[in-house]
């Protein structure tokens, strides 16, 4: 059976569910750095974006999208972007 007709059960959320190689190959080959990508907690999105700035006796800087500091996490790697079995990810919060 092929992609498109295993989606099809699942009407108008296809879409939102299963994104075109195109767009998973453009989401996976976006750079990365291990080392500085971070997500932070938000109060209304949950986690944003981040980058750490730096890291001095203990305190991290981050540079966020949303402009906010809070508690930071590990980020997953871009290859992991838009994937369908979340057991292969190595960061889960």
């Amino acid at each position: 059976s092929s992609p498109d007709a295993e989606m099809a059960a699942f009407g108008e959320a296809a879409p939102y569910l299963r994104k075109s190689e195109k767009e998973r190959i453009e989401a996976q080959n976006k750079p990365f750095d291990a080392k500085t990508s971070v997500f932070v907690v938000h109060p209304k999105e949950s986690f944003v974006k981040g980058t750490i700035q730096s890291k001095e006796s203990g305190k991290v800087t981050v540079k966020s999208e949303s402009g906010e500091e809070d508690q930071i996490f590990s980020m997953n790697p871009p290859k992991y972007d838009k994937i369908e079995d979340m057991a292969m990810m190595t960061h889960l919060h």
